[in-house]
């Protein structure tokens, strides 16, 4: 298994140096990051379940796909990369903002990331790689909403972060 590092930034997104993932997390660095938000054509969003052997979050509700990009790979063709390498399949992306968050974990891991958002549009069956992906599923917005409120506990914590902001930009 190769390290993963990432890119460690300050707030205005200028690279300050590379960390391995887990150190990062560990120091709760700021670092790059992007979530992507991927709907149907009947508006509904695609989440993944998280595949039950992560080491956090583990089994938990979540965006369509997130990560981060590698030193010198761009936002755009880290998301496009990571889309096809956990749900199968690849489509048109948008950036459509950025924020910085920080939401800390039981096991003393913490994400203190500026995540920049992409959203697209896919109407196909995922391809899912189980190694990163439990299952998956499309929502209305609206019902994502009620079940968040209902069952925060079943969603990754920075999904609850990340799906504010974007409620908030639409």
């Amino acid at each position: 298994m190769t390290t993963e590092f990432v890119v460690l930034v300050d707030e205005y997104n200028n690279e300050i140096g590379l960390m391995e993932k887990q150190e990062a997390h560990q120091k709760a660095l700021l670092h790059r990051a992007f979530s992507v938000f991927i709907f149907n054509s009947a508006g509904e969003l695609l989440l993944q379940q998280r595949s039950w052997d992560k080491y956090h979050s583990a089994g938990l509700w979540t965006n369509t796909c997130c990560s981060h990009p590698r030193s010198g790979e761009t936002t755009l063709s880290a998301a496009h990369r990571r889309l096809q390498e956990e749900m199968g399949f690849d489509c048109a992306l948008t950036e459509k903002f950025s924020f910085v968050y920080r939401t800390p974990f039981d096991n003393g891991l913490c994400e203190h990331e500026l995540d920049f958002v992409l959203t697209g549009t896919f109407d196909g069956i995922p391809q899912l790689n189980t190694e990163e992906v439990a299952n998956y599923k499309w929502i209305t917005l609206d019902n994502l909403i009620a079940e968040v409120h209902l069952h925060p506990e079943r969603f990754t914590t920075w999904f609850q972060i990340i799906l504010k902001q974007y409620l908030e930009h639409l």
